[in-house]
């Protein structure tokens, strides 16, 4: 099924197949400023090909046989309390060519999108957008669900003053870290990977399915520089992984997802511990529900990103505290 054309004779909007990637690519650097072609066009077939939750629907606005709009939706499925699966799909990329601008594409490949995902049975569409697109969100039928919470923990005496001192958003450059292994490596290991994936408690709310497959996915980009820390005897007995970006002068250790058994008492504090003493890092930070304090963490007021959803098939959760998303389903999407 195919979105009719819109706005105007010569504007076509168009299920996107995999010979329009180089078009895409090239729209993405002259709109987005991508000026990494190889890092970029890697990024882009991870992030929207290899995805074990499906590759991502995508679609263009063609003018003369030129791409000057893109949109694509991060397929992604939930658990309902560790039972009831929900298919979703996460808003992400998208852009127009300048030379196109007001002739209202990213709201025809946005709404044309939504319409064929519903015959799809998608339930859901969810994202974190800008205060500057939110306001067009807003206008297509989503809703704010609410602010994510961020807590930190500082690493060191000093961190504190390089916390209150980071107030630019995170650079998109990424610093290599040697502590921990990379994901291929301490994933090798499928068995033990899935068996502490059992082990863990169901999170009550709607939470990411996750897997042996979704795990190696999300964190085997090398050029991500995710690592894994696991406690002594392997990750069977937990992991947390994390990477280092920089915020103005501070090195903050983004926290993306700390798994380990019921029952296993500390460990994911030790686990935190070991970044803590080991990156260098000034301060940890994450996004989830976890209770601070006794792992040292304290909330950041207004400073998480606003998530927003809208229904397709089915309404999302609206309140906030029925969803458990962490900076593994937030950040770099």
């Amino acid at each position: 099924m195919s979105t009719p054309p819109v706005a105007a004779d010569d504007l076509e909007i168009r299920r996107a197949g995999p010979s329009d990637q180089a078009a895409i690519l090239a729209l993405a650097a002259r709109a987005l400023g991508w000026d990494h072609p190889e890092t970029d066009a890697e990024l882009f077939r991870w992030k929207h090909l290899r995805n074990p939750f499906g590759p991502s629907p995508m679609w263009v606005a063609v003018i003369d046989d030129d791409v000057v709009g893109f949109r694509a939706f991060l397929r992604w499925e939930f658990e309902q309390s560790g039972r009831d699966i929900q298919t979703a799909v996460r808003a992400v990329d998208t852009a127009t060519d300048p030379a196109a601008q007001g002739r209202g594409i990213f709201t025809s490949l946005t709404l044309g999108a939504i319409d064929e995902l519903r015959v799809e049975h998608a339930d859901f569409v969810f994202n974190t957008p800008n205060d500057s697109s939110r306001p067009g969100y807003l206008k297509m039928g989503w809703h704010v669900v609410g602010r994510l919470p961020v807590s930190v923990r500082p690493a060191h005496a000093g961190a504190l003053g390089s916390l209150a001192r980071a107030r630019q958003p995170a650079s998109r450059s990424v610093v290599a870290v040697n502590v921990g292994d990379r994901a291929a490596d301490a994933f090798s290991d499928a068995s033990a990977l899935e068996g502490v994936l059992d082990a863990v408690a169901p999170r009550p709310g709607l939470a990411t399915r996750t897997s042996v497959e979704y795990f190696r996915w999300r964190y085997g980009l090398d050029d991500l520089h995710y690592r894994v820390v696991t406690p002594p005897g392997g990750v069977e007995h937990g992991f947390a992984a994390f990477r280092l970006r920089r915020r103005g002068r501070a090195l903050e250790a983004v926290i993306a997802d700390v798994v380990v058994p019921r029952g296993a008492g500390d460990r994911s504090k030790e686990l935190l511990q070991v970044i803590a003493r080991t990156t260098g890092a000034d301060y940890l930070v994450r996004i989830d529900g976890t209770p601070v304090g006794s792992q040292g963490f304290f909330w950041v007021p207004r400073a998480g990103p606003i998530l927003t959803a809208r229904a397709i098939a089915t309404p999302p959760p609206e309140l906030l505290d029925e969803w458990r998303l962490g900076m593994g389903e937030i950040e770099l999407f």
